[in-house]
């Protein structure tokens, strides 16, 4: 969407749906629309249902705070790919009223608006038909806004009005917002991140809203707050993100891929689609560019070609072009589409837009130090495309009180990000050191005091007698020869112990449970880490 080279903003028009990941969850009938819903992302509640929100929960609740003031409350987990799946109609709806739109993120889609307005008539008359035409087709209730430059066009659009067009009445509309808004115009992970800790420093410098942003001096907020700060400067005073330029544009990058055999399924698509994304991201960072609009082209067996634009903030990484191609192909091949595919997919094409030089991009000091991760994620998609996406897993680092809980596996390319703040407070967690090695399935034992009889520990956290010796039985998987042992049978006497140290884990809930850890030390093998739990002991870890 490329602006005129004068300094004032273009006309944007933005539409968004409410509430979008609950709306998505209805729409594809995982919960019942007249319960209280809420969709957290593991560290918190992401958005919750209009009835949920009469009931208390609020955005950021954890999950514990959230059941507590709505014990009805049904929560799901957050879904990236169900939301764009079922965002693809709605999108297919206002392609029936405007020619060329560009998704934002699943429940947001912006445009220029000067050409459906002088088709239509009038601004209103464009908002009235749109919000009719997604609730015909749909069944979605959505809101549309108008205003110059991005950032104005999505605050009019959550307000639900038209901001009168001209600078002036754009620096009224966004002088009193809180200047937290500046992250709704974050598309990638690494803008939001940018964009948050940008936030959070203007609030600590007493600048919360973004007219006493927009009021500080260009030379002052690039020479404080670099790159990131300038574009958000420029959002806060009703422009572009990008300042327009005269000279020509970059040539469009682009990646693609004949299909063969040809993909009918999401999955399948989604591997060529992943090396298409990886390539594209290589060839942009090769050339030094950014860009601003991805463009996903499939053409099936019979001709047809289906189109599709996302909006792109900053230098995206393969893994987040791969997201969004991933969205598109379930969107389009997952059945729920009003206009799905008339044949399976033989061409895939990834299309970089509005592309412009990226001054932060460079090789490292001591050469390009990412071709090594570069040929193992090559070889991993390779691993992947033979063994399917949960062939390769990588850990990710989380919260939790014990290490098998402070561990998550995820498929490569997905995002790797915890569920839990590591950096919360976990009450009860077993004191360090943590062993390095955690079984992938706890290993069997029995832990005896000097008489023989079996070690336990009460409801206080009280050991029935010292512990004198470990015994690890013969591992039915060893002798089949199916998983290593991390501990081989036999019975070790212990040379010292520490412990037990009890954890309650959620007691008020049924999947609640109740364990107490212990670290022992055997003669002639590695220090352990047990856990009892309903009168049965386990390896939890080995301590190299």
């Amino acid at each position: 969407m490329a602006t005129a080279g004068t300094g004032r903003a273009a006309r944007r028009a933005v539409l968004w749906v409410p509430d979008w990941p609950v709306a998505a969850a209805l729409a594809e009938g995982v919960v019942d629309p007249q319960v209280p819903v809420a969709v957290h992302d593991g560290r918190g509640v992401v958005v919750a249902s209009a009835p949920a929100r009469r009931a208390g929960v609020r955005r950021g609740m954890r999950r514990r705070s959230a059941q507590q003031v709505c014990p009805e409350l049904v929560l799901l987990a957050a879904d990236p790919v169900r939301d764009a799946r079922a965002f693809e109609p709605l999108v297919q709806a206002v392609e029936t009223v405007v020619a060329e739109v560009e998704v934002v993120r699943p429940g947001m889609v912006v445009f220029l608006a000067r050409g459906p307005v002088r088709h239509v008539g009038s601004e209103d008359a464009l908002a009235e038909l749109l919000v009719g035409t997604v609730a015909t087709e749909t069944g979605a209730e959505c809101q549309v806004g108008l205003g110059d430059g991005l950032l104005a066009a999505m605050l009019a659009a959550r307000a639900g009005v038209l901001v009168p067009a001209g600078p002036g009445a754009t620096a009224d509309f966004l002088g009193a917002q809180d200047v937290g808004a500046l992250t709704l115009a974050a598309s990638t992970r690494q803008a939001e991140t940018e964009t948050v800790e940008l936030v959070d420093l203007l609030q600590r410098l007493g600048l919360r809203t973004l007219g006493a942003f927009a009021a500080l001096e260009t030379g002052d907020v690039a020479a404080r707050f670099g790159t990131r700060g300038l574009a958000a400067h420029r959002l806060a005073r009703g422009l572009d993100m990008r300042p327009p330029t005269t000279r020509r544009p970059e040539d469009d990058v682009v990646a693609a891929r004949e299909l063969d055999p040809p993909a009918e399924r999401a999955d399948v698509a989604a591997f060529a689609a992943r090396a298409l994304a990886e390539q594209l991201a290589e060839r942009m960072l090769r050339r030094g560019v950014v860009c601003a609009r991805l463009r996903v082209t499939a053409r099936t067996e019979d001709g047809n070609e289906l189109v599709r634009t996302w909006s792109i903030d900053g230098a995206p990484t393969a893994a987040e072009l791969t997201d969004r191609v991933r969205w598109q192909l379930e969107g389009w091949l997952s059945g729920r589409s009003g206009r799905a595919p008339s044949a399976p997919l033989t061409h895939l094409e990834l299309t970089a837009q509005e592309v412009s030089p990226a001054g932060a991009v460079q090789d490292g000091l001591w050469g390009r130090s990412l071709r090594g991760h570069a040929q193992a994620g090559r070889a991993a998609l390779r691993v992947q495309g033979l063994l399917g996406a949960e062939g390769v897993l990588v850990p990710v680092l989380q919260g939790g009180r014990d290490p098998r809980a402070a561990a998550r596996l995820v498929a490569w390319g997905d995002d790797p990000a915890p569920l839990r703040r590591p950096d919360a407070p976990w009450p009860g967690q077993v004191p360090a050191p943590w062993p390095a090695t955690v079984p992938a399935e706890p290993v069997p034992v029995r832990l005896i005091d000097a008489a023989g009889a079996p070690v336990r520990v009460d409801a206080r956290g009280r050991a029935s007698a010292a512990p004198a010796c470990v015994v690890v039985p013969p591992d039915p998987r060893t002798v089949a020869g199916q998983a290593p042992a991390p501990v081989a049978a036999g019975e070790y006497p212990l040379r010292a112990w520490a412990g037990p140290w009890p954890v309650t884990e959620r007691w008020w809930s049924p999947e609640g449970r109740r364990r107490a850890y212990v670290q022992v030390v055997p003669e002639g093998v590695p220090a352990l880490l047990l856990a009892v739990e309903r009168g049965a002991w386990q390896v939890e870890g080995v301590y190299d």
